[in-house]
């Protein structure tokens, strides 16, 4: 389910709020579609605590004359170089922007995120805009990089408790006894890599990296194929299912029990010729810059990356059952969303529904590829696989990154 992330306050300026909220609520009566920005849009999303001492607003710029009558500031409209009008005027002491970028359309903005407070919805610019557009060395960029962390380190915090309750018993319903799945992986490791052997490099002394590896199968089928095979979860649950199915399949692994984007300095150490990433684990990033990174630090020179995740069509954009498709999505929104974690499905009953749950950030195949390429990591191919289910036919399902870490 998406939720409003409700604004939390760390500093609380009552008429500052009501004096905002006044002004959206008048201009509602345009009506005119509004978009918070600046220095208010980064207050209100917590980026900073100190109270602006201006409410600056985007809104839709052909009704600019109507909104600055309501505010009798009619008079006051002026245009900077041909992109944008504005008008100032002051509202209870304090002073209110209103910008009109020509030629643009406030409510199709894909940097336009929902927001509320004390119950009443507004719009504000995301993050995500301003990661794009601020010079390097900025205050403000400097604040929301420092304010991703903070967020990135809570949703970790989050998943941990997550994900170290009751996966254990999620993996057993799902693959069975750690016994069963290792004689199974011992049997015929080549079969669970059957979907990434195109891709892979030779395996035999290869060193190998599972980030955010879950329950391990396919590693431990890698490692039971010759790679020196480490995984990396956040979860111990999830560990106990891996080095016990390894066990039972009589190979070894090497299982970190850390947050990956708190890796020791120690290991990244450019040493990894293969590092793997598959199904459900970027939206757990609030930013992809940081998990890039670490990729990028883990690979030695020529070293490759092999990502393979659930493709945005299907996980933002389009809604399914049966032969009926429906678009109930918007691909382009940045919303965090709250949903129940991800094994919760492979639970039986009552604990399904009083299963955790976990904040995400689903992105877009744009900004995935991108995020990886900014790290310095070159794309070797990008392969979007289509959904094998008859009924959705035409669809894709998953997509298949492969990038390299330049020799020089």
């Amino acid at each position: 389910m998406t939720k409003y992330l409700e604004v939390n306050l760390l500093i609380s300026d009552k008429l500052w709020w009501q004096t905002l909220m006044t002004v959206l609520n008048r201009l509602a009566t345009i009506p005119i579609d509004t978009t918070l920005i600046g220095s208010t849009s980064l207050f209100v999303q917590g980026v900073t605590t100190t109270i602006p001492d201006t409410l600056e607003i985007s809104l839709q710029w052909d009704l600019m004359a109507r909104a600055c009558a309501l505010f009798e500031a009619h008079e006051g409209i002026q245009q900077r170089a041909g992109c944008y009008e504005y008008c100032v005027f002051t509202l209870n002491g304090i002073a209110v922007h209103l910008y009109g970028y020509l030629n643009t359309v406030v409510v199709t903005d894909p940097d336009r995120l929902a927001y509320q407070h004390a119950g009443q919805p507004f719009w504000v610019k995301a993050l995500d805009f301003y990661l794009r557009t601020l010079p390097a060395g900025d205050v403000d960029l400097q604040a929301i990089r420092a304010y991703l962390r903070r967020l990135q380190q809570e949703n970790s915090q989050l998943n941990q408790a997550a994900w170290n309750q009751d996966a254990y018993e999620a993996w057993i319903h799902r693959h069975g006894t750690p016994q069963s799945l290792g004689e199974r992986l011992r049997k015929d490791p080549r079969q669970r890599l059957s979907m990434l052997s195109q891709y892979l490099v030779p395996l035999a002394g290869c060193k190998v990296i599972n980030l955010l590896g879950s329950h391990g199968a396919k590693a431990i089928a890698m490692s039971l194929l010759g790679a020196d095979v480490t995984i990396v979860d956040i979860s111990q649950e999830n560990a106990h299912y891996a080095r016990e199915v390894a066990a039972a399949a009589q190979t070894q692994i090497r299982y970190l029990v850390a947050d990956v984007l708190a890796l020791a300095p120690a290991e990244l150490n450019a040493s990894y010729q293969l590092v793997f990433m598959e199904l459900g684990i970027l939206h757990y990033f609030i930013d992809l810059a940081p998990l890039a990174r670490i990729v990028q630090q883990l690979l030695s020179p020529g070293g490759r990356l092999i990502l393979q995740d659930f493709h945005p069509i299907s996980t933002k954009l389009i809604t399914s059952k049966g032969k009926k498709h429906r678009v109930t999505g918007n691909y382009f929104d940045k919303t965090i969303i709250v949903k129940k974690v991800a094994f919760s499905k492979h639970l039986p009953g009552q604990e399904q529904k009083d299963a955790p749950v976990v904040y995400l950030r689903q992105w877009t195949l744009g900004e995935i590829v991108t995020a990886f390429a900014a790290a310095g990591l070159l794309i070797r191919r990008l392969d979007e696989e289509p959904n094998s289910k008859i009924d959705d036919i035409g669809l894709p399902k998953t997509f298949t990154l492969v990038a390299e870490k330049p020799t020089a």
